[in-house]
């Protein structure tokens, strides 16, 4: 009889267990980006980020979110500029990455949690654009920037339902952009507002 109690014991133990450790869940999100570029005389610059992640809890109260997204980013500048005969307008930087962020989550509550951790990135493409006398002009620029990007973000989120969420970061970049020859110290900054979907 102790024994048939003990296997009981711990058989409804398990099924505890189970029933409050979640496994892993994949899910994918996407949104707007404001971003900027620091050192230089620039303002900032709409865009957009897709992607996928998946949402691995490691307790109670903290998860792990690895993540890979697209992202659209860069700046405009501030002012136009006159050089001899030639007036620049409108000039734009646009940065295309494919970002893995790595986030740790702490859920305060059921539905709202605070993250922070480092986001590595590869530039796919580079392009500046701009106007000169009135006449539009594009240009590849990625060969003049550094391949990869490291940054650090922190963020918050709320979940609306166990499937529908939305979620607010802040990534800052620690390294330069440009490649160490031309001498400039710029970096990207850049926040998000978009949607999570998990399935």
């Amino acid at each position: 009889m102790k024994k048939q109690l003990l296997v009981l014991c711990i058989v409804m133990g398990t099924m505890t267990f189970a029933q409050s450790t979640d496994g892993p869940r994949f899910g994918v999100k996407g949104g707007g980006n404001l971003s900027s570029i620091t050192g230089s005389d620039s303002k900032s610059k709409l865009g957009f980020y897709a992607g996928a992640f998946v949402n691995i809890p490691i307790s109670e109260a903290f998860t792990i979110q690895p993540e890979v997204v697209y992202s659209q980013q860069g700046a405009k500048a501030k002012d136009d500029y006159e050089m001899a005969t030639y007036k620049v307008t409108n000039m734009e930087q646009t940065l295309s990455y494919i970002n893995v962020p790595v986030m740790l989550q702490y859920s305060a509550t059921p539905k709202f949690y605070l993250e922070a951790g480092p986001e590595f990135g590869i530039l796919v493409n580079a392009q500046t654009k701009g106007d000169i006398n009135g006449q539009t002009f594009k240009a590849s620029n990625k060969d003049s920037l550094k391949t990869f990007n490291f940054g650090l973000g922190i963020g918050l989120g709320y979940k609306f339902t166990p499937n529908i969420g939305i979620n607010a970061r802040y990534i800052t970049g620690l390294t330069k952009i440009v490649k160490d020859g031309l001498g400039d110290s710029s970096k990207n900054t850049n926040f998000q507002l978009g949607i999570n979907y998990f399935f």
